[in-house]
């Protein structure tokens, strides 16, 4: 059995070394509830050029993006970058720590918010974000809501849609739900993923980074989602997809689909950038799921993008 990580520390393993600096910060969330992010400072603080918010995709946690969180830091950013409530180290929802679950969206959009509060003297502005996937669905949400404000935002493969055979899905959900059964699995956990068999990176070098990271600290690692889960990312997928809503977000924003797409619906990412004002869609061919955790030529294609956000937005 790994030894347990120290609360005060980050996890650490070969080949995934710390961002310069990185410091590893405890706040509040909701129902008393204690979260970790990571503060990342501008390699040269008195000229950043601003703060990049990641915002990490289900079963995600800091250390997954230190890589990210480096590349940032080496293009002027200071970085945060935070473990969702119910992922990564932060406090769980349910005593079955695998049980992928959350009651509704708005407990991660608020603890984005606590976060930001809580950082917002060393967190130098403009902010940038950067979401990934249900990363992607939290922001989208904070955004149209004015949760929180950033002057641009670049989404890579967002989950504002998702890939279903269930017939009558929300049915089903609502019934769950009736039954007092939101924290049962929707789906049964199956054996350990082996990289011949994953369906999110073509990278096996970052495909094994992420498993000797939950390898060396257990209480990282996150199973198959619950019928809460799923009822949450229906209802907040109907909050954020109103015209209204999207057509008043009025910063650059950049949309990456990942092409071999076998998660999330690319379906939504063509409804959804048709209505916002200034958006950049891009197909990163070939890519998987893990955009930002592909091969460097898929990944290439992505922080070429995030540049001209960066253009756009005068950043």
């Amino acid at each position: 059995m790994a030894d347990a990580i120290p609360l005060h520390d980050f996890v650490d393993v070969p080949g995934n070394p710390r961002p310069e600096g990185a410091e590893l910060v405890w706040f509040s969330g909701s129902a008393g509830r204690t979260l970790r992010a990571c503060m990342v400072p501008a390699l040269t603080m008195g000229t950043a050029r601003g703060t990049a918010i990641v915002c990490p995709g289900r079963t995600e946690f800091i250390e997954k993006y230190f890589e990210v969180a480096r590349e940032l830091q080496a293009m002027g950013f200071a970085v945060l970058i935070l473990d969702w409530p119910g992922q990564g180290l932060s406090d769980r929802l349910l005593d079955d720590r695998q049980k992928g679950h959350i009651d509704k969206f708005q407990t991660f959009m608020g603890a984005l918010r606590n976060g930001l509060d809580a950082l917002k003297d060393r967190l130098p502005k403009p902010y940038v974000c950067i979401a990934h996937s249900m990363g992607g669905a939290i922001a989208l949400a904070a955004i149209s809501e004015q949760l929180v404000s950033v002057k641009a935002a670049a989404f890579s493969a967002p989950m504002w849609g998702l890939r279903t055979r269930i017939f009558g899905i929300r049915y089903l959900v609502w019934a769950m739900r009736v039954m007092g059964r939101s924290g049962d699995y929707a789906q049964q956990p199956g054996p350990p993923e082996r990289f011949k068999d994953n369906i999110v990176t073509h990278c096996e070098k970052r495909w094994q980074i992420t498993r000797d990271l939950v390898d060396t600290a257990p209480d990282l690692d996150l199973g198959p989602i619950t019928w809460g889960w799923l009822g949450a990312s229906l209802d907040i997928f109907r909050t954020f997809a109103r015209r209204t809503k999207l057509e008043a977000i009025n910063i650059p924003v950049l949309v990456a689909t990942a092409e071999e797409e076998k998660l999330i619906d690319n379906r939504a990412h063509d409804r959804i950038c048709a209505m916002l004002p200034d958006c950049e869609h891009i197909t990163v061919e070939g890519a998987m799921h893990e955009i930002l955790m592909e091969t460097d030529e898929r990944r290439a294609i992505w922080w070429a993008a995030f540049k001209r956000l960066l253009e756009r937005a005068e950043i």
